[in-house]
């Protein structure tokens, strides 16, 4: 957000989420029953397969609007691509996975940008609609909410050890899945039930998206490291020192926001893992927490309650046993 500062910005009434509280996209109303929301993201692979790359980072970038509370209307491709070192038989892979995923998601792909790039980079552009009055921001914790969380953690982990090739295919395999699978259901839950906060966690891993999402709330939480559902192998792989450098830095960077109370060091890196296309975080009242929980079974989401927001230093997160 620093090189952000200083920039011109117009100040816009219709304009109901921008760069303020680092939510997941931005808002912007269109009358007083609708909005647009809106988000882009692409990235490198992070696994061999072209067209489960494009699943991945399809999925990735629709969860933006799921986290919102929003339904998406259609995509554009973002595409860098080494056109002279690979075949343009592997674009057409990444696109077709991407094609697919957004099929599944209801929508159509509408067009895009290629570039020349060194290395091949995908992503898209995602436009949806949301209710004003249902915008689920990363904003709205309140104390006493369970923390409620819909994808297992360690893609990090297990992406690195693939890239070493020292993780387990069954393991990998688990987490091509789980990237690859589409928060539309745990969205659709959610909308069932009365949300106070969401976000999904991607790249700053578990603890930095709820940290943020404490910070803007004024709240700190309490998660018990025995409650993060992991990927298979995720954990030993971790013992074994294949956390990738990027949850490194996550680990070093929300180290003041991060009290292990009895957690180990081990626990503190999974929970700084950096995801790619993970689950959907939930900060939902007790009152709520219940229907949330059978509303996401209905959906077939495998949810795990990880913890609880409590009044404290805002951003704190508190890592139990």
């Amino acid at each position: 957000m620093q090189v952000l500062r200083g920039l011109p910005q117009l100040a816009d009434a219709n304009a109901l989420v921008g760069l303020e509280t680092a939510d997941d996209a931005a808002v912007y109303r269109l009358d007083s029953g609708s909005a647009l929301v809106q988000s882009v993201d692409f990235f490198s692979p992070m696994v061999d397969d072209p067209y489960a790359f494009g699943q991945i980072a399809a999925a990735n970038a629709l969860s933006d609007i799921y986290a919102m509370g929003g339904r998406p209307l259609f995509a554009l491709n973002v595409v860098g691509f080494p056109r002279d070192v690979l075949p343009l038989e592997v674009l057409h892979e990444i696109l077709r996975g991407g094609a697919e995923k957004a099929h599944e998601a209801g929508i159509a792909v509408l067009g895009g940008h290629t570039v020349t790039d060194a290395e091949p980079k995908y992503g898209m552009v995602v436009t949806g609609l949301v209710d004003p009055s249902r915008i689920t921001r990363n904003r709205g914790c309140t104390p006493g909410d369970s923390l409620v969380l819909t994808k297992p953690l360690g893609t990090g982990i297990l992406c690195n050890a693939a890239k070493k090739d020292a993780c387990p295919q069954d393991a990998l395999d688990a987490a091509i899945v789980s990237m690859s699978r589409l928060n539309r259901a745990a969205a659709l839950a959610a909308g069932e039930v009365l949300v106070n906060a969401c976000t999904d966690v991607t790249g700053f891993g578990l603890v930095g998206h709820l940290s943020k999402m404490l910070e803007v709330s004024g709240l700190s939480a309490r998660l018990s490291a025995s409650a993060l559902p992991l990927l298979p192998s995720a954990r030993e792989l971790a013992e074994k020192g294949f956390v990738p450098g990027g949850s490194k830095r996550n680990r070093a960077f929300y180290a003041p926001h991060l009290v292990l109370q009895g957690a180990t060091e081990l626990d503190a890196q999974i929970a700084c893992d950096a995801q790619t296309s993970g689950g959907l975080l939930f900060s939902v009242a007790p009152d709520q927490a219940a229907g949330l929980s059978a509303a996401l079974h209905r959906h077939g989401v495998l949810a795990a309650r990880i913890g609880e927001v409590a009044s404290g230093v805002a951003g704190q997160v508190s890592l139990a046993p």
